[in-house]
């Protein structure tokens, strides 16, 4: 396994197509987190938003191989064997987004609640930071594994119902998305911090059940 992940992050490098979806995740962050602005919100705005870049970033590693090559990785491997080191790739990648983007928001961001008011401790706040944006990279996966290769092929159903499902992932008033984000939000409104464990537990158990009906799906579904 541990040479199919380096063979799969040695693809997503040197493809350069991680570069959209970074691009776009910048782009996300230069509009929505600005200097002195409110930790908590910042922290919010950078997890919701990362959540439909880490969906990308799976579409991107679950369709870099040309055909044939992943044929005869499937063979040699096994096809979930390179179908999990593709998904996992993309959940380094999201995870190193996510952890980038809390060290930048912690760095340049207001120790305050919304009103500028309300002192908030910025260690427990990079804390509940930090769950959010994992918990948002992990749920995105999920809705890349799901929503691309093996189970919709083609890109005029994958890219529409990537983008649909992360939305609904993230606007959902049961996903583990929507209770981190809306926590870091509401924490905001009164300075408070709440470091939620099972939000990131819930995003875990989904993304693992996510990621293994891709699995499955992949080693019947070959070609």
């Amino acid at each position: 396994m541990t040479a199919l992940l380096r063979y799969q992050a040695a693809l997503l490098l040197r493809s350069h197509r991680w570069l959209p979806p970074l691009l776009l995740y910048a782009a996300f962050m230069a509009v929505g987190v600005q200097a002195g602005q409110p930790v908590l919100d910042s922290f919010g705005y950078a997890s919701a938003a990362l959540l439909p870049v880490a969906a990308w970033l799976v579409r991107v590693c679950v369709t870099n191989e040309p055909a044939a090559a992943r044929d005869c990785a499937a063979a040699a491997a096994g096809p979930w064997r390179v179908h999990l080191a593709a998904v996992l790739t993309a959940l380094t990648a999201s995870t190193v987004l996510a952890l980038a983007a809390t060290a930048v928001v912690a760095g340049i961001s207001d120790p305050h609640g919304s009103d500028h008011q309300a002192r908030v401790p910025l260690g427990p706040a990079t804390a509940q930071g930090t769950v959010a944006a994992v918990a948002c990279a992990l749920l995105g996966t999920g809705v890349g594994a799901l929503c691309n290769r093996p189970l919709l092929r083609s890109t005029a159903w994958a890219v529409p119902s990537t983008v649909l499902a992360a939305f609904l992932v993230l606007f959902a008033g049961v996903s583990p998305a929507n209770a981190v984000v809306t926590g870091l939000v509401s924490g905001s409104r009164d300075g408070t911090v709440h470091v939620g464990l099972l939000p990131l537990a819930g995003a875990a158990v989904l993304t693992a059940a996510a990621v293994a009906v891709a699995c499955a799906l992949s080693s019947r579904r070959t070609g």
